[in-house]
């Protein structure tokens, strides 16, 4: 495209389209499916999640729902009444003969295979990007207990609410009711003295016309003084610039929540291969879910073997060390953290451990007490996650535990597949109204 500068000269300008959508396609149609189909591309999703691999899990996805889904509702006439047709290259049927019916299952573009309810079904496939299956996965999750507890100056949270009305404003937002609210008020203002003084001119020419006594000139003369008051109503606009009303949105801060999560990972000689597989897997996606969802959030990763270090997101899960078991070392380190660092009430705590719960029996029980009487009064929610099928003795003493506080909670995964209706069940949403 050709444009000419400031002084005169053509200059050339490239235009980029970056929109995400494509050439020939419809964000606004594709946003309105998304909406009207949100339950079903949800349940797809979670069916897909259950196929990949962490590594892949932020892969598009082709989606397929049941054709009765996205069937549109038709008017149509229905067959009835006595009806003739004519079918083209009949050699076989006369009139009066009775036609049987078809056979099911040749003309449907099914699988072709028999169900056992008579039903089948045609899937509609369509594909959504990175993006929209995340949003899908993570969307009926969140962390638990989560309060809002401070106004943040730097970046504050903003809602918009609606105060009143403006006389300008964007034509998008236009109050058609109240506009005209306003218009017919300001037409009344304005034609109150001539209606006034019409009703007057009208009620004394009906006088003259009923006395009989008038001259024609004075007849004549209020005749074309009530014209002039019509013409004049007449040129009082219906509806004026001026009355033009919009709806006001302002905009509020509102309180941030501000949370710590503490990544707790077993890194001992038990822990072999498999199992750190398991741990790592779940914790990439506890980090998924937090960077997507909480820009406020400092994510702590602690690993430890017979003792527990403070290290990077890399190292946490690249690291190779190994060594014994005390599980007591890394909630003892959690501990200072939180007194050194996130004490306050502004302040959400979370803690999340993966094991595979064999440690020394003595240490098991010091881990049951650092939780009941330092850990968990501090902390919104922790979630323990074993990874390993056996009850250790990890195990038995958090049991203890879970019974006595409701805000910890504990499950054991042994398989892959287990890994993400683990961690929807750990972090799904709380119904309103419940803490």
């Amino acid at each position: 495209m050709a444009l000419n500068d400031r002084s005169g000269r053509s200059a050339l300008h490239q235009i980029i389209d970056r929109r995400l959508s494509g050439k020939n396609k419809s964000i606004g149609n594709r946003e309105r499916f998304l909406r009207r189909y949100r339950e079903q591309i949800r349940d797809s999703v979670r069916k897909a999640v259950g196929d990949r691999s962490i590594h892949n899990i932020e892969d598009g996805a082709d989606i397929s729902l049941p054709r009765r889904d996205v069937s549109e509702p038709v008017f149509h006439h229905g067959a009835g009444g006595s009806r003739e047709m004519v079918h083209p290259g009949n050699q076989e049927y006369v009139r009066g003969d009775k036609i049987p019916r078809p056979r099911g299952g040749g003309g449907g573009g099914g699988s072709g295979s028999a169900s056992p309810d008579g039903s089948s079904e045609d899937d509609f496939t369509f594909r959504i990007t990175r993006e929209e299956f995340m949003n899908y996965f993570f969307d009926d999750l969140a962390l638990p207990r989560l309060i809002r507890t401070q106004l943040l100056a730097d970046a504050p949270e903003w809602k918009s609410r609606r105060a009143g009305f403006i006389s300008e404003g964007n034509p998008t937002s236009l109050h058609v009711v109240r506009s005209m609210r306003v218009a017919l008020g300001r037409r009344i203002a304005m034609g109150g003295e001539a209606r006034t003084q019409l009703r007057r001119a009208e009620e004394m020419l009906e006088a003259m016309e009923a006395r009989g006594d008038a001259l024609p000139a004075e007849i004549a003369k209020l005749k074309q003084e009530i014209a002039e008051l019509r013409q004049r109503l007449k040129r009082v606009p219906f509806i004026d610039p001026f009355d033009l009303r919009y709806r006001n949105r302002v905009r509020e801060p509102l309180p941030t929540s501000k949370a710590a999560m503490f990544c707790l990972m077993d890194v001992s000689g038990s822990m072999d291969e498999a199992r750190k597989d398991l741990a790592k897997r779940f914790f990439i996606l506890l980090y998924l879910f937090l960077s997507r969802h909480y820009k406020q959030t400092d994510v702590i990763f602690i690993r430890h073997h017979t003792q527990a270090a403070e290290v990077p997101e890399d190292e946490f899960f690249h690291a190779t060390e190994s060594g014994g078991t005390v599980v007591s070392s890394a909630l003892t380190l959690m501990n200072e953290i939180i007194r050194q660092r996130y004490m306050g009430s502004e302040w959400n705590i979370y803690g999340a451990q993966a094991s595979d719960g064999d440690n020394w029996q003595q240490d098991s029980s010091k881990c049951r007490e650092i939780l009941n009487h330092k850990l968990l009064p501090l902390c919104r929610y922790f979630a323990y996650v074993q990874v390993a099928d056996e009850d250790q003795n990890l195990w038995e003493e958090y049991t203890r535990v879970r019974d006595e506080n409701p805000h910890f909670a504990m499950q054991k995964i042994v398989t892959p597949a287990q890994i993400f209706p683990v961690f929807r069940d750990l972090f799904k949403k709380n119904p309103v109204g419940t803490a």
